[in-house]
């Protein structure tokens, strides 16, 4: 049992954890008197629990068995399916897609025969059956639904249904009656209903997975403390905004898969459909002899999967004294490292020219591994010249204008041969021997070189 002080109003039994003058509820002036309160119920339950000590080596491990809900690219970011007892938090911008896709793993799992509660603090369930009919084929009978903010309705609910599977929306909106008036959203309401849903998910007898959903905060990160994320076993983000069509759901921490594992979506009419083969997805479809110019072929690596990107620029006369250097997709310090490299080590005059550099599909440049590419684009559009279509580069450039090996080369070149790339320029030394297919491996060590090789020229006027 834990005594704690408080202050509760004469008038009107109003609560509040300090003295104050004015009853913050119904206005009445010198009201608040002291009082004690004995802690229990829930939470001094809790803290009575004795847990045994055991030896590690005796400890049984525990049934790594998974939901899979059949969305291939959710399945994959979260290591192979939802593990059982786990308990994940996704967010993402306002409008960013985080409701549905979890609306559809709610119906993915339903059809399986599991059993799924929904409770949502930010929508009714009029809201909730709109969206699923507009989404959904059909409505399985063992979703049940709840609109409530109350934590301890949400408990019950548990008992009720006895679900399989849980979708909080979002824990920010929900609260405790034990730690009243600590409003829904407070650090203190937020953190001890996220912990009441781990004791849940995490019952030996009854295990349930658990999904929360969290709003993001105007830093692009869930709102509230970091905590929350320490006490989930996965974090994932969907990036992308409202008008948007293209999604990417990252793991920014899993305790059963590979953290930063990415998986790629595309907002339909219909929700959320995958994009299971990204490297086609990411490519300009052309026809032989379409090539065009200001177009180079990199493979960048989203978690453990190589992606083939198209880096597209454009190179323009600029008639002011700064010209404009433009990129969507990567850092812009690192844009200006690459031009000036690329006008010092490659001889390409760039100074009185506008730079412009983007991605097929919107897909973020990351890594070092795209950045003999994005010179190769830029080159390109100098010289006005395409680069024969089933060419590829991979490799980082440095100050010296020397080619750099990279990690993960011999996945990226298979995933070239995979899609029928005819021709890849890679760092000397920069992979072992492997067996492909049709793909041509080409070493080359400086980017002057690899420039006159390519272009048939040495610098411009």
């Amino acid at each position: 049992m834990k005594v704690k002080t408080v202050y509760k109003c004469a008038n009107c039994g109003y609560k509040s954890p300090k003295w104050a003058g004015k009853c913050p509820d119904c206005g009445e002036w010198n009201t608040l008197e002291e009082t004690e309160e004995t802690k229990s119920g829930a939470k001094a339950a809790k803290t009575a629990v004795k847990h045994p000590i055991s030896r590690l080596y005796e400890v049984e491990a525990g049934n790594d068995q998974r939901l899979l809900t059949g969305i291939a690219e959710f399945d994959r970011v979260m290591g192979g399916g939802i593990v059982r007892d786990s308990v994940t938090i996704i967010t993402s911008p306002p409008g960013g897609g985080k409701s549905t896709l979890s609306l559809m793993a709610a119906s993915a799992l339903a059809k399986q025969g599991y059993r799924v509660l929904y409770a949502s603090g930010e929508e009714s369930d009029s809201q909730i059956k709109s969206r699923a009919d507009r989404i959904l084929e059909n409505i399985e009978e063992n979703i049940w639904i709840l609109a409530d903010t109350s934590m301890d309705r949400v408990l019950e609910a548990i008992t009720e249904t006895d679900p399989d599977f849980m979708i909080l929306d979002s824990i920010q909106t929900f609260s405790l009656a034990e730690f009243l008036p600590s409003r829904a959203g407070n650090p203190t309401q937020t953190m001890e209903c996220a912990s009441a849903l781990v004791a849940q998910a995490k019952n030996k007898k009854r295990p349930r997975a658990v999904l929360m959903i969290g709003q993001m905060n105007k830093s692009d990160e869930i709102a509230g403390l970091r905590a929350l994320e320490h006490l989930v076993d996965a974090v994932l983000v969907l990036e992308g905004e409202g008008a948007d069509e293209l999604r990417c759901l990252v793991a920014t921490k899993n305790r059963f898969g590979s953290t930063g594992e990415m998986g790629f979506f595309t907002m339909t009419e219909t929700g959320l459909a995958s994009i299971e083969n990204p490297s086609a997805y990411f490519v300009t479809k052309r026809e032989k002899g379409d090539a065009v110019s200001g177009s180079a072929i990199a493979v960048l690596r989203e978690g453990s999967r190589p992606v083939i990107a198209e880096i597209e620029s454009l190179v323009s006369p600029s008639f002011t004294p700064y010209p404009s250097r433009i990129s969507e997709t990567m850092k812009k310090d690192t844009m200006n490292t690459l031009i000036s490299i690329l006008e010092q080590r490659g001889g390409i005059k760039l100074y009185d020219k506008n730079v412009v550099v983007k991605t097929t599909g919107g897909l973020q440049l990351k890594e070092q591994a795209v950045n003999l590419a994005v010179l190769m684009s830029i080159a390109s559009s100098v010289y006005d010249k395409p680069i024969p279509a089933g060419w590829a580069f991979i490799a980082d450039v440095g100050l010296t204008g020397e080619l750099k090996r990279v990690p993960s080369m011999e996945s990226r070149v298979k995933e070239l041969d995979r899609m029928g790339f005819e021709k890849v320029f890679i760092p000397a030394g920069g992979m072992r021997e492997i067996n492909l297919e049709n793909i041509q491996v080409v070493e080359a060590k400086f980017l002057s070189q690899l420039l006159k090789d390519v272009f048939g020229k040495k610098e411009t006027d």
